[in-house]
């Protein structure tokens, strides 16, 4: 489970506001995206990147602690450090993404290459700079409700901890994902790339 905090995109997720996030837009560029970068080449779906059982886990986790959320959303990730123009956030505003940060990519493809559920909580921070109110941001207001919104994953994550076995799905589809994602014949498989793979893929490769 991925805890990050996130800059919102929409009015109506305002400071303070956590988000469980179900789907990704990746503007990400200069990070390394894959395992399979070596002789083995793989294709798994992104299509549904997070698990439902644990983002139920999360949300209940969440309303146990009396937090403002929202199920299901869409996190832009950017690559960073620097933050958005005001031509990007518009942007990002446009296609009705509802949060941005710099996290969650390449994580999120990668676990599930690694055949990792993975779910993603998003802590609302501040109005990203399409808010007309944005040049107003006080840092240390930015920086009180970081820590607030910190306090407060904290205790969800102690509750998630308590629940999550309770949301298991054994049907998950990332649990076999790899099964139809190899594309390289068997003969094409070093050793050297099957033992550098072996804690992401073993289970298929060492069929």
């Amino acid at each position: 489970v991925s805890v990050s905090a996130v800059g919102s995109l929409k009015e109506d997720l305002p400071p303070g506001k956590f988000v469980i996030v179900d789907q990704f837009i990746d503007r990400t560029f200069a990070r390394e995206k894959t395992f399979f970068d070596e002789e083995i080449v793989a294709h798994v779906s992104m299509a549904h990147p997070t698990s439902n059982g644990l983002m139920n886990a999360c949300e209940e986790a969440i309303k146990k602690e009396k937090i403002d959320y929202q199920k299901n959303g869409t996190y832009i990730v950017m690559e960073g450090p620097q933050f958005s123009t005001l031509a990007e956030s518009k942007l990002y505003r446009s296609w009705e993404a509802d949060v941005i940060g710099m996290t969650n990519m390449p994580e999120a493809k990668l676990a599930r290459e690694a055949e990792i559920r993975y779910a993603s909580v998003s802590m609302v921070t501040d109005y990203d700079c399409w808010h007309p109110d944005h040049e107003n941001v006080d840092v240390q207001q930015v920086i009180k409700v970081l820590l607030n919104n910190a306090a407060k994953a904290k205790s969800m994550i102690k509750n998630l901890i308590e629940n999550f076995e309770n949301h298991i799905d054994p049907k998950d589809p990332t649990n076999n994902c790899l099964d139809v994602a190899i594309i390289t014949a068997p003969e094409k498989r070093t050793k050297k790339t099957i033992g550098k793979l072996k804690n992401v893929a073993g289970r298929v490769l060492n069929k």
